[in-house]
């Protein structure tokens, strides 16, 4: 038969053990909590230093991006893809520009002026260069190097009519910023630009531990020697961009020119003004005199800034009424005299 124990049996006489069971429990739960709680600060500490390198490093990377055109690094940081030296052969319209009277200026100022000057025009001209969606090769002194139709093209007309539309906004700007520099005493500073369309090889060049985005070929020889000929805030366009802009864009015939490294003259226009008076054209306002610089884009107009616009012209029209009036008063007074010492 079976022995039952009774509860009395199973008292160990002193009553002791449940309470050395409990603080026992109660010590491994502390120490368990102590070994997670600093498990915890650890990870914590882990993450802290790890979200400062992924910070460092995002600065870094955006402070990086700023020497690389967008086209360029954005399809890099999105998917990615490997780089490595390629570069494949197509038809992109070129544009080279640069400051006319930028090097003589630059020997009766000091660097601090000169530089100031050069990096407000590089400031706007790569504004206007991201607004019309160019790419930016490079900066070569007080010259600029864009194309349109790599990595990402509209069509090689509309990648001409693009780079010509970016040209102008840049000759209108730099009209602005002669206004500006000529109150601060920086007189006779123009910009001139080439531009052809052709095919070049576009990619990465250089090596495998320095890569350069950027064109090969006579086409872009071409548009330096275009730019070279231009004059004073002359757009210079070859016969291949002509044929393709010629429609949207009033130009005239400058001459054939002979340039260095081409066999066969080379004919070139210019693109003008687009005129108030043209059909399709008529979307712009321009004019300029010594003291007066006028320029309307209604194609970058938005519905409420037309207001702003209105309230600004009436503001310059009631000071020029009150500049005229005090002109008249002035003559008026100086007539008065005149009349008082002849009698």
């Amino acid at each position: 038969m079976g022995t039952i124990l009774s509860n009395d049996e199973l008292d160990c006489g002193d009553s002791w053990l449940p309470p050395t069971v409990l603080l026992a429990s109660m010590i491994v739960i502390l120490c368990q909590f102590r070994r997670m709680y600093q498990e915890y600060i650890g990870y914590k500490a882990s993450a802290h230093k790890a979200a400062g390198r992924l910070s460092t490093m995002v600065s870094v990377i955006n402070k990086l991006t700023r020497f690389v055109p967008p086209q360029i690094w954005e399809p890099i940081v999105k998917s990615d893809s490997p780089v490595s030296v390629s570069n494949k052969r197509a038809k992109i319209t070129i544009m080279f520009s640069d400051i006319v009277g930028f090097t003589e200026l630059s020997d009766s100022l000091s660097s601090d002026n000169l530089a100031d000057i050069l990096n407000t025009y590089m400031h706007c001209m790569t504004s206007i260069a991201d607004k019309h969606g160019a790419v930016l090769d490079k900066f070569i002194g007080d010259g600029m190097v864009c194309f349109f139709g790599e990595p990402n093209s509209c069509g090689s007309r509309q990648d001409a009519l693009d780079c010509v539309a970016m040209a102008i906004d840049m000759r209108r700007e730099m009209r602005t910023l002669r206004q500006k520099w000529r109150l601060m005493g920086f007189e006779g500073l123009y910009i001139r630009v080439g531009i052809t369309t052709g095919y070049c090889h576009v990619g990465n060049f250089g090596s495998s531990s320095r890569l350069s985005y950027t064109i090969i070929g006579k086409e872009a020889n071409l548009a330096s020697r275009l730019e070279s000929c231009a004059g004073k805030d002359q757009i210079l366009v070859s016969e291949s961009t002509y044929d393709y802009i010629c429609h949207n864009y009033e130009c005239e015939h400058v001459a054939a020119f002979c340039l260095k490294g081409i066999d066969e003259k080379v004919d070139a226009w210019q693109v003008l003004d687009p005129s108030a008076s043209t059909g399709h054209l008529s979307k712009w306002v321009d004019h300029t005199l010594p003291g007066f610089n006028l320029h309307l884009n209604f194609k970058d107009m938005k519905d409420n800034d037309y207001q702003d616009i209105r309230a600004r012209l009436n503001f310059a029209l009631e000071r020029i009424e009150q500049e005229e009036e005090k002109v008249v008063k002035s003559i008026a007074a100086e007539s008065k005299r005149e009349n008082a010492n002849r009698k």
